[in-house]
């Protein structure tokens, strides 16, 4: 048997964060050397951090990430390590990963595949390497193999895909197992999205098996740059079977993931597969030999297991549940903020948003321990004058209460327009989960601008003809007072605004839109509601129910904006939500023109009236065109599913269009030619 022990390394990096990510780097590779790991991949462009952007065209980032590689080398000696940055070549900048080894630069292996839609645009920074080809690259007077390589170790033959590289149909793996490849690596920064992480853990296997190869995958952890989340998840399998399964949602800075693998047993697999035709040309340009041996190792069983959550039949809840928690964690520490204030309206989104950011304390808390926990946030210990309340105390049982006081503040704003049972529902939520509480009556401020504008006009303002104008100004007084309040303690105001009413601007900018960071900005509005009464019952394993949500969950969702005995209800100014979420997948992610959602809805929904349904429908469409501006605008929002309408990473749409003008009389004519028939 030919025996090594591999390793997977996840790391929590940031863009340009050249100390963080060489101190998390640098740890990784000790702990894997105390483990006795020989071979250890780490994420793709780990140096760096993966989101640098536009700063990927910086010579100083060139150098800069050049330096930190040298400064890494030395810790490096007695293991073999793959390691990603960026690297020019020939005036054209390319994803690489290098391989360490024993204290020296073997050489770099250059990505073949770029990410050039939904979140990643790596096209407009980095240039594919053609298959095949090789070249070499100077670095501090020595010159390294650069380019399609393969690395011969020890007498084990090496080779990468790296991330994208095995997302494609014609992936790299193919021809690495014809050049008889034994180990692939795959150093990846693959962003989190629901049940993502399936089709990760099906690529691992099925490369394994169908390659006949022992393949290691790593990847990114936590909330890099400000929007994507990246969920961990290290994976090691041989022959077609999984070794092992990294943790996913880590608080920590990084993870290890480990398996002993056997390179005889996937060779044998190999030559008994019929099919497998081995590449016999010499190139000796793309093998490179590495003089290095793998220590001895023992034959260690292992079996992956996943965390007790990840097989729950709430898989997305829980999913959703960790991901935000993380991301919220991350954007609080990496910002320096103090803490979060959100103005808690008693309704949904804001109960859901206040909700998350205690169970990021809760979810924190379990896996760091109070003492690791306090670490991560020593900068409100040690804050300026914005700092509020004493010194961070960790010590007794009232730590997660603590906590939770300390770095949430909830404000409900109330207006003649308010009802006791929001406001009941407001308080009762933030007791429930720890939150500092404020009221504020905001109605004087209400009436202040609308004596102010009516005096300027010449005339009262009145609901029948100035609807719109009043219900905007109660939202928008709102937002000075909860900035306010933010300032004073150095905190991040969070907006409440969902993924649904993003899609037709049913939300009032400057008023509910409100914040610096919208949690909640990725989900839709359907999908919330469910979450919430999981919440109320369930809620993440390991923490439990929420039961003090029952008061929010009972509630019509309603902006509260017009004089309680209209019965205003979100859903009566646009539609159920269920079919607002279900027009805006068919309409933006599948990109169907009004007719075609029609047709796809009556399909679903015959129960509908048609006359309703087409009125929906072309309701969507006119405020889905009307409101790209306010899209533009909104606050950054956490990538949680690949439908999302963010136009700076992921949908694109004109400000200025025809409004599907043709397209709607398509769909009239349509609906009344089915009604004659």
């Amino acid at each position: 048997m030919k025996l090594i022990k591999v390793g997977a390394a996840v790391l929590n990096q940031i863009p340009l964060g050249w100390q963080n990510n060489r101190r998390n780097i640098v740890d990784a590779i000790r702990r894997a050397k105390e483990e006795e790991i020989s071979l250890l991949c780490l994420p793709e462009l780990a140096i760096t951090g993966h989101g640098c952007e536009d700063a990927f065209q910086s010579p100083a980032l060139q150098r800069t990430a050049l330096e930190m590689l040298l400064e890494i080398v030395p810790e490096t000696r007695g293991i073999a390590v793959a390691l990603g940055l960026p690297l020019m070549y020939r005036k054209a900048l390319f994803d690489t990963v290098c391989l360490l080894t024993d204290g020296q630069i073997s050489g770099f292996v250059a990505k073949k595949f770029l990410a050039g839609d939904g979140l990643y645009y790596e096209p407009r920074w980095f240039k594919p390497w053609p298959e095949r080809q090789t070249g070499s690259v100077e670095i501090d007077g020595a010159s390294y193999p650069l380019g399609d390589l393969v690395f011969r170790v020890d007498g084990v033959h090496i080779g990468f895909e790296i991330c994208e590289d095995a997302w494609v149909a014609d992936r790299p793996g193919s021809d690495l197992a014809q050049r008889g490849v034994d180990i692939i690596l795959n150093p990846s920064a693959s962003h989190f999205a629901f049940d993502k992480f399936d089709i990760r853990r099906r690529f691992v296997l099925e490369g394994s098996r169908a390659f006949g190869v022992s393949y290691v995958y790593s990847n990114l952890l936590g909330n890099e740059s400000g929007r994507s989340i990246f969920d961990g998840g290290a994976l090691i399998a041989s022959g077609g079977r999984l070794l092992a399964q990294g943790p996913r949602f880590a608080f920590s800075d990084w993870q290890l993931t480990s398996a002993v693998i056997d390179v005889d047993d996937t060779r044998m697999q190999q030559v008994r597969t019929g099919s497998f035709r081995p590449d016999l040309e010499p190139r000796p340009s793309n093998r490179i030999a590495v003089d290095f041996r793998f220590p001895a190792t023992r034959f260690a069983p292992s079996e992956p297991r996943p965390a007790a959550w990840e097989t729950s039949d709430t898989k997305k809840e829980e999913e959703f549940t960790r991901a935000i928690a993380l991301a919220l964690f991350d954007y609080l520490r990496k910002s320096r903020s103090h803490g979060f204030v959100v103005s808690l309206s008693g309704g949904a989104d804001s109960a859901a948003t206040s909700c998350l950011v205690s169970l990021m304390v809760a979810l924190a808390l379990d896996e760091l321990g109070p003492e690791a926990l306090q670490s991560k946030l020593a900068h409100l210990d040690h804050g300026d004058e914005l700092a509020v309340g004493d010194d961070l105390d960790l010590e007794g049982a009232g730590v997660l209460a603590a906590l939770v006081r300390r770095l949430l503040l909830c404000v409900y704003q109330s207006t003649r327009n308010s009802s006791e049972t929001t406001r009941g529902a407001a308080k009762a939520v933030a007791e429930a989960i720890g939150a500092e509480f404020l009221e504020l009556d905001v109605d004087s401020l209400v009436d202040s601008y609308t004596a102010m504008v009516s005096q300027a006009v010449g005339r009262e303002l009145t609901w029948e003809r100035d609807d719109l104008a009043l219900q905007n100004i109660q939202a928008r007084v709102r937002g000075p007072g909860v900035w306010m309040l933010a300032n004073l303690r150095g905190a991040l105001l969070l907006a409440t605004s969902n993924r649904s009413e993003a899609a037709v601007g049913y939300t009032t900018m400057d008023g509910d839109t409100c914040g610096g960071l919208s949690p909640i900005g990725g989900i839709d509005k359907a999908f919330l509601r469910q979450w919430l009464r999981w919440m109320e019952t369930s809620g993440p394993l390991g923490i439990g129910p929420l039961p003090a949500l029952s008061a929010v969950n009972v509630q019509q969702p309603t902006a509260e904006l017009r004089p309680l005995g209209s019965g205003q209800t979100d859903e009566g100014d646009l539609m159920p939500y269920e079919v607002l979420d279900a027009v805006e997948r068919a309409a933006i992610r599948d990109k169907k023109a009004p007719v075609e959602v029609y047709r796809t809805l009556r399909g679903r929904r015959p129960e509908i009236d048609r006359h309703q349904l087409a009125e929906w429908v072309e309701r969507f469409f006119r405020l889905w065109c009307r409101n790209q501006w306010k899209r533009e605008r909104y606050a950054p929002s956490f990538h949680v599913d690949d439908e999302n309408l963010d136009p700076k990473t992921w949908c694109r749409f004109p400000i200025l269009s025809g409004g599907f003008d043709h397209e709607l009389d398509e769909l009239r004519q349509y609906v009344g030619a089915e009604i004659e028939r």
